[in-house]
């Protein structure tokens, strides 16, 4: 082991290990610094992968030639794809993973990095020294870590993705625990070092459910839901899921639950005065969902296995930071659940976040060079979220490092590209969860082209390999040689591709066509995506008509460390707002709260005179 390496990423979390894979791959010879190896990959709240707008970002990560794809196909035990009575453009992969099986998948992948080290420790100083800035930049460059047990090591770049560990405290009604996760000490020494550099912090909140005993349910009054019978892979280079596929099921509270829960508000840390910060809306704690939506008579529950050989029930739908006997009784009043034995009490948790405005779109701190930030450290909720996030930094430290332009994933790109750009135009009051409505050109944003979008980019970066490199490019050359087709073909006295844009045709359609004309059926995937993309053409033809006026206006950019408290053509919010979150484009400007369209006039007169002079 080195005492020197080109990147030091810290944190073992789902952003970490996405970093550090991107970092090594591209050749810098990296140290994953983790509190424990078992902790790599750890799954600490709802053991599950993807979701609505989620499942779309593990394609994208995959398609680029990141980790999460890759394990979740590994470990997983069940998988759904939601939405699927919707359009394509919302189809969303989902699965329930095993909570040890997808830890030691990724811990497997991150393994066969001959360029990588994992050192097991506790960071407690990020160190830095003085440089003279470039263009007004950064006065600081990172130059390694220390640990907590006296160790150090130098480096070139840093990737911080400490997640909720930064002065992490579990709150389980009145008792109150330090603490990143259950069982995992808080780390506190780095939240004050962050503070001296002078990066400003503030706090958030997220919460677990309880977990019960699955031997202690009665599954004559809970409603079963069944996985998909052919589930579908979230990785790109997999045909198909081989493991045994597990039953959820599914449940709901009920008046005499939410009586008992309004009944003991008093001793719920959040509305005692015990917790202060902010949660997330969208995925809030029992106790928010009973006064936030009192009119509702029932909130649904998901009970979701937590492994084959495990005997814990993940109690999705019911986070909870009640004391433990209001717990007991909580649970004792759903239906299926009389008699459930918990084994893991429900908590909530507040930790230290970096407003992501002391962030750039590459991941790079504003104001130390070489210094990225990912993860929950930026506010985020998620494990795709974080991963999504730890991809760009750890491709974009190691670019940096030899020279390469920077890799800025657009709005129109990628979903994780709108996440990015949100969190540092945006800066969430509350642990930012990414939807599909938070993109403006999702119809261009499916899960099933991820691929088509990003993998000729993660080639180009260096980050696909020629296994996958050549999986795709025969992908594309099946789906072209099969579109071609589509468009001379007859069915019913129409062009196939004209029938192929009615929304309840099916693959059994081209299956069909190909059948009656004597052509070899085409496989399963390559069919699905040409009925995707051919039902999608024309809306897609006015979309991108969209994006490329969007990015006229995106491609201008704004002179780094433009002085906006001079501009008197600018509002006063609009100078204070423009000089705290420093946009480089004027697409980037106009989405910062707070921004008028008189006020992105006034930039734009002032970028393009600049750009005439």
């Amino acid at each position: 082991m080195s005492n020197h390496y080109d990147i030091v990423v810290i944190g073992g979390g789902h952003a970490g290990v996405e970093a550090a894979w991107a970092s090594a791959r591209l050749g810098a010879h990296t140290a994953l610094i983790t509190m424990s190896f078992e902790g790599i990959g750890r799954m600490s709240c709802n053991p599950a992968i993807g979701g609505i707008g989620k499942g779309q970002m593990v394609r994208e990560i995959d398609a680029l030639g990141g980790v999460m794809g890759l394990a979740a196909d590994e470990g997983c035990i069940q998988f759904r794809v939601l939405n699927k009575r919707k359009g394509p453009a919302v189809w969303a992969p989902r699965a329930q993973a095993d909570r040890k099986l997808y830890p030691k998948a990724v811990q497997k992948i991150l393994q066969s990095e001959g360029n990588l080290d994992i050192v097991v420790g506790m960071v407690d100083q990020i160190l830095v020294k003085d440089i003279s800035p470039q263009n007004g930049g950064a006065d600081k460059r990172i130059s390694g870590v220390t640990l907590v047990d006296g160790r150090s090591f130098s480096c070139d770049a840093a990737i911080f993705a400490t997640g909720t560990f930064m002065c992490g405290l579990m709150h389980c009604g009145e008792e109150k625990t330090p603490g990143g996760r259950l069982g995992e000490e808080a780390a506190t020494g780095i939240s004050r070092n962050l503070r001296n550099l002078g990066f400003a912090l503030e706090r958030l909140k997220t919460g677990t459910p309880p977990r019960v005993d699955v031997n202690t349910l009665d599954f004559d009054q809970i409603e079963r839901q069944d996985g998909d019978p052919d589930p579908v892979p979230f990785s790109f280079m997999n045909e198909r899921i081989t493991q045994k596929q597990i039953n959820c099921w599914i449940t709901y509270t009920n008046e005499d639950t939410h009586q008992l829960i309004r009944d003991n508000l008093d001793r719920a840390p959040l509305y005692s005065g015990q917790i202060n910060s902010t949660g997330p809306r969208y995925c809030p704690s029992i106790e928010d969902k009973i006064v936030r939506f009192a009119d509702k008579s029932r909130h649904q529950l998901f009970l979701e296995p937590e492994g084959y050989d495990s005997d814990w029930i993940y109690c999705n739908g019911i986070p909870t930071s009640l004391p433990r006997d209001v717990q007991e009784l909580m649970i004792g009043s759903i239906a299926g659940l009389q008699k459930a034995r918990i084994v893991q009490y429900g908590y909530a948790i507040e930790y230290d976040f970096v407003p992501a405005n002391q962030t750039r779109l590459t991941m790079e701190s504003r104001l130390i060079d070489n210094f990225y930030l990912a993860g929950q450290v930026n506010g985020t909720s998620g494990y795709e979220e974080a991963a999504g996030q730890g991809l760009v930094a750890g491709l974009n430290a190691a670019r940096k490092l030899v020279g390469k332009t920077p890799i800025i994933l657009g709005r129109d790109e990628a979903y994780i590209g709108v996440m990015i750009d949100d969190l540092v135009t945006k800066p969430p009051l509350e642990p930012y969860r990414m939807f599909t409505s938070r993109a403006e050109y999702r119809l261009a944003l499916r899960s099933d082209n991820a691929d088509s979008r990003l993998t000729p980019l993660g080639r180009e970066i260096g980050l696909v390999d020629d296994q996958r490199w050549k999986r795709f490019d025969l992908k594309r050359d099946r789906v072209n040689e099969l579109a071609g087709m589509v468009r001379t073909l007859p069915y019913d006295g129409h062009k196939l591709a004209s029938v192929l844009k009615r929304p309840d045709t099916k693959v059994s359609v081209i299956e069909e066509v190909l059948a009656n004309n004597g052509i070899d059926a085409f496989p399963l995937e390559v069919m699905q995506q040409v009925l995707i993309d051919f039902r999608y053409e024309g809306y897609l033809v006015r979309q991108q008509k969209q994006i490329n006026r969007f990015k006229k206006m995106e491609s201008l950019r704004i002179p780094p460390h433009t002085d906006f408290s001079k501009m008197a053509e600018l509002r006063a919010e609009a100078r204070e707002k423009l000089t705290a979150f420093s946009p480089d484009t004027l697409g980037q400007a106009g989405r910062i709260p707070g921004i008028s369209p008189a006020d992105i006039l006034a930039l734009w007169v002032y970028v393009a005179g600049r750009k005439s002079l």
